[in-house]
C-alpha cells in the first residue's frame, strides 16, 4: 500500500478506533460477560491495540489486521438483536399492551408501584380502561438529575373523568444496569414505554430519586392531543410486538416525542435542543406550544413541581395538587 493509502486507511481507522474503543461497545459487541471492569479493560485493550496497529508498529500488515478486526466486531454488532427476553429490573419486567374497542382503550401493564425508597418499593402492574372522547389536554414534563444540557421529558395524556395517563419512553436496564448515555449508542439498552399512574412515574423522579421536575401545560386541542395519543398507542403495541434499541441521538425520549407529533400534524423542522433536551422548554416557549405571555424564566420557576410533590406524597390527589400552583394558560 503506498504511504497516501496508508495513511487514509491510518486515518479512519483510527477514527474508528477511538469510538470502538469508548469504553462500552467491546464487551457486548464481542458476546461476553456483561462486568462493568471486563468490560472497560477489553475496550481499553482493544483501542491500545488499535492505536499500536495503525500508528506505532512498523510490521507490514498490522493496519489491515486492525482493519479485518474492526470488520469482525462490526459484523458482530450488526447481527445483535433486541429481545424481550432478558432478566429485567423490576420497574421494567412488564411490557405495556393497549386494545381499542370504539371509544374504549385497554392497557395493561399499568405501572403503579407503591414506593417506601427509591430501592424499597412493591411491584405493581394493573388494567386501566380509558376513554378516548373524555381525554381534553396533554402535559409535558423535564426532569434534570443533574443540571446540564441532557433531561429526560415525557408526557401526560389528561382526562375529564380520571386521572392521567403517564407515559415515559426510557431504556430498559436488566438487573444491575444503569443508564449510560454513551452504552446506549452501541446496542446496550433495549426500548420500552413505561405506562403509569403520576404517583409512580413523576413522583418517583421527585421524592425518591430527587429529581428536579417541571410541568408544562401544552398548549393544543383535544382533537390534537387524541390524535398523538392514538399514535402513542400505535407505537405501544408494535414495540411490544417487535423490540427495538434505545439509541441517545435516534430512538430516545425527546425525539420520539417530536416524531409522533410530526404524525399527529406538527409542522415543524429539527432543532438541536430535540437532542439537547435540557434546553427544551425554552424551544417549546419560543415554538408557543406553552403560555408565554409570562417570562420564561418566570414560567420556569412557577413550573418546578417537587414541592407540591413531596407535599402531596402518594395522595389519592396526587395529580391535582401538582398542578394546583401552575400558571394558567390565558384563553
Amino acid at each position: 500500500m503506498g504511504y497516501t493509502g496508508d495513511l487514509l486507511l491510518k486515518s479512519a481507522m483510527g477514527l474508528v478506533a477511538t469510538i470502538a474503543g469508548s469504553g462500552v461497545h467491546g464487551v457486548r459487541y464481542l458476546g461476553l460477560v456483561a462486568i462493568g471492569w471486563l468490560r472497560l479493560s477489553l475496550a481499553v485493550a482493544f483501542m491500545a491495540f488499535g492505536i499500536w496497529a495503525l500508528w506505532l508498529t512498523r510490521r507490514p500488515g498490522m493496519s489491515l489486521g486492525f482493519a479485518g478486526l474492526f470488520l469482525c466486531v462490526l459484523v458482530w454488532e450488526i447481527c445483535i438483536r433486541p429481545s424481550h427476553d432478558r432478566p429485567w429490573r423490576p420497574e421494567v419486567s412488564v411490557m405495556p399492551r393497549t386494545t381499542i374497542d370504539g371509544d374504549r382503550v385497554r392497557i395493561t401493564g399499568f405501572r403503579n408501584f407503591e414506593y417506601r425508597s427509591r430501592d424499597d418499593f412493591t411491584v405493581r402492574y394493573e388494567e386501566r380502561e380509558f376513554l378516548i372522547s373524555h381525554l381534553t389536554s396533554l402535559d409535558f414534563f423535564v426532569s434534570y438529575w443533574k443540571k446540564g444540557p441532557v433531561g429526560h421529558t415525557f408526557l401526560s395524556f389528561n382526562f375529564d373523568n380520571t386521572l392521567p395517563l403517564c407515559i415515559s419512553i426510557e431504556t430498559r436496564p436488566e438487573k444491575g444496569e444503569g443508564f449510560n448515555p454513551i452504552a446506549s449508542l452501541f446496542k446496550q439498552f433495549e426500548l420500552i414505554y413505561v405506562v403509569g399512574d403520576e404517583r409512580d412515574l413523576v413522583r418517583v423522579r421527585t421524592n425518591f430519586r430527587k429529581e428536579d421536575v417541571y410541568l408544562y401545560h401544552i398548549l393544543t386541542s383535544p382533537e390534537n392531543a387524541r390524535r398523538l395519543f392514538l399514535v402513542y398507542i400505535d407505537r405501544i403495541n408494535k414495540l411490544a410486538d417487535h423490540p427495538e434499541f434505545y439509541h441517545l441521538l435516534s430512538n430516545s425520549c425527546t425525539i420520539n416525542i417530536v416524531r409522533y407529533a410530526n404524525a399527529a400534524g406538527r409542522i415543524g423542522g429539527f432543532d438541536i435542543r430535540h437532542l439537547l433536551n435540557g434546553f427544551i422548554d425554552r424551544y417549546i416557549y419560543g415554538a408557543g406550544l406553552v403560555d408565554n405571555t409570562l417570562p420564561f424564566d418566570e414560567l420556569r420557576l412557577r413550573s418546578r413541581i417537587n414541592e407540591a410533590a413531596e407535599a402531596a406524597d402518594d395522595a389519592p390527589d396526587f395529580s391535582q395538587r401538582i398542578r394546583a400552583s401552575l400558571p394558567v394558560p390565558r384563553p
